[in-house]
């Protein structure tokens, strides 16, 4: 399917991350986001909240960000494409929801501004802090899919490939920006709505009493419904069998658990995008995502320059983890070093993949700023050495 050519505002644009989030949700054919204020990922959804009256959407501010996460899963059983936008400490809250949006199979996209935590933190200012809470944050045994942009052009195309992982795959998505990125004013090209790919929403064509809503008939994921189709259908939290009712046993659990993590798991190489710029023997690999990856970028290119040989990767979707490309990265390079803005998250998954064959390396700090280019610089010089 393409986008709605009466809602894409096509066309050169100099906006910053957090509107071009909105944009691109818009284009991916999103109406209806329910949020709460915050720092700073509040852009989002005022830009949104300008936009949708005119294309028939709808925004509500709830009360808080637990409100906000039940909402948009609603509107989802109600037929619509629709996201919530928060930042630290309302992810934290809306970390239940994720849950529930899991074991429902219900495709919401949850977009999180990062900043400096924990707790309220640093509000105005960024950090990489949340890339284990969004695989892990919410209780009990399930995948997700996570998407980490750097620029704001990545910001209106790569939710535009949540949403459509979203539906695809029938499980929350989040949209992993920081506050860099969500307030880096940049060049924006919002492409003609025929040329945006949008990925629809798979209902049922089974008559009421012949369509079980956790049943997989065609393809890979259950077929949905939506309010209005005349089933009546049983969505709950706890362990169910194919029609929804709860079947409290361990057999059931585990046909169903399964199910929801293979369904991203047996499918890493479609789902995962990553920048791969490896150099064959090199002395060190600097793998890194988000914003960090622009200064990592510049400082690859400045050593290559002075005869460094130094390969670089750069992370667009973090979960689920491309274990095979950095098994790949450790049978080329010498030593690993990982960038990220904080004391060490994502690093730990690059040493369970490398198991011990090549040394891994961090540079990191508690949030606050980027990284610098020259400490970036020093210690990939240090490494080499």
């Amino acid at each position: 399917m393409k986008a709605d050519p009466t809602a894409v505002a096509s066309g050169m644009h100099f906006i910053d991350g957090n509107e071009a989030c909105g944009e691109g949700a818009i284009a991916a054919g999103c109406r209806f986001v329910a949020g709460y204020p915050i720092t700073p990922s509040t852009e989002v959804v005022e830009n949104i909240a300008r936009r949708f009256p005119k294309i028939g959407g709808l925004f509500i501010q709830m009360e808080d960000e637990i409100a906000s996460s039940t909402c948009v899963q609603g509107a989802v059983w109600a037929g619509l494409k629709a996201m919530t936008v928060t930042s630290g400490p309302g992810i934290s809250l809306m970390m239940e929801h994720v849950g529930l949006a899991a074991i429902t199979e219900c495709p919401t996209v949850f977009v999180n501004v990062q900043r400096g935590g924990p707790s309220t933190g640093l509000p105005t200012l960024p950090a990489q802090q949340d890339v284990m809470q969004a695989r892990w944050g919410s209780h009990g045994d399930y995948e997700v899919i996570a998407v980490a942009p750097s620029s704001p052009q990545e910001c209106f195309d790569h939710v535009i490939t949540c949403f459509n992982l979203a539906e695809k795959y029938r499980c929350p998505v989040f949209f992993m920006m920081d506050e860099t990125v969500g307030h880096m004013l940049g060049k924006v090209k919002i492409p003609p709505a025929d040329e945006i790919e949008v990925v629809e929403r798979v209902y049922t064509k089974r008559p009421p009493g012949e369509y079980l809503p956790y049943k997989i008939y065609d393809g890979d994921q259950p077929e949905m419904v939506r309010v209005g189709m005349g089933h009546r259908i049983h969505s709950t939290g706890l362990t169910h069998d194919e029609r929804g009712y709860p079947d409290m046993n361990a057999e059931a659990q585990d046909k169903m658990v399964r199910r929801l993590c293979s369904k991203i798991n047996d499918h890493v190489d479609e789902i995962s995008i990553a920048e791969s710029d490896q150099v064959e023997g090199s002395d060190v690999t600097i793998v890194s995502y988000g914003i960090t990856s622009r200064v990592v970028a510049y400082a690859v290119d400045l050593l290559r320059e002075q005869g460094l040989k130094i390969g670089r990767v750069r992370l667009v979707t973090l979960w689920p983890f491309n274990e095979k490309l950095i098994k790949d990265v450790a049978q080329n390079t010498k030593s690993i070093i990982v960038a990220e803005m904080n004391l060490g998250q994502m690093v730990h998954e690059v040493e369970r993949v490398v198991a011990g064959k090549v040394p891994v390396h961090l540079i990191g700090h508690a949030g606050g700023a980027m990284i610098e280019l020259q400490t970036i610089m020093d210690k990939i010089k240090e490494v080499a050495s």
